[in-house]
């Protein structure tokens, strides 16, 4: 009882603490972008709980893949781009213009990350690859000729949205659909995410 008392007391903490930089960082920001922001922050704080996860540095919690994940997807594909209303680069938005000037390359990426996402929630209960959970020979992750998923991340296979499905992603190992999934996460901060 002790035990649980002060983990609640934790979590309690934790999200305060979370809310409190939300408020910070966010400087200052309302409306439309307050409320992007607030998502993104929602995935970041995901982020912070897989990554050392996923690097064996704490222990693996399938639960906990599963609810982080959920998280994302909560605020990932149409629930992402229905907050980027063409001209909401009111400051402190870190928007760059090309959302609208490309926006179908950047609504690809919304819903890629939304299906990363509900793919690793898939996953969970497989564990890592680097624990032994996953065939030697790799053929969780390769595609035709080896590559991952077929002719590559970023090509026909598992981005250009051709022959992938959930199924693909319950059968990999967690921490390779948090890699594919950073890398989308990656892909669209280095494309439309200015530098602070």
């Amino acid at each position: 009882m002790k035990t649980k008392k002060l983990l609640v007391g934790a979590t309690v903490a934790s999200v305060l603490a979370v809310a409190g930089q939300s408020v910070l960082a966010h400087g200052g920001a309302t409306g439309i972008v307050k409320e992007r922001m607030d998502g993104m922050g929602v995935m970041k704080e995901a982020m912070k709980v897989l990554t050392p996860m996923m690097q064996g540095k704490v222990d693996y919690d399938a639960d906990v893949v599963r609810d982080r994940a959920g998280d994302i997807s909560q605020h990932a594909g149409t629930t992402m781009t229905k907050l980027f209303p063409e001209g909401s680069t009111d400051a402190p938005s870190e928007a760059k213009l090309e959302i609208w000037q490309d926006w179908e390359s950047f609504a690809t990426l919304a819903e890629q990350l939304r299906v990363m996402a509900d793919g690793l929630a898939a996953a969970s209960d497989n564990g890592l690859m680097m624990a032994g959970n996953a065939p030697a020979d790799g053929s969780m992750m390769a595609g035709q000729g080896g590559t991952m998923m077929g002719s590559g991340m970023m090509g026909s296979g598992m981005m250009g949205g051709q022959g992938v499905g959930m199924m693909d992603f319950a059968d990999m190992p967690a921490d390779g659909v948090f890699t594919m999934m950073s890398q989308v996460c990656s892909a669209c901060h280095t494309r439309f995410r200015a530098e602070k």
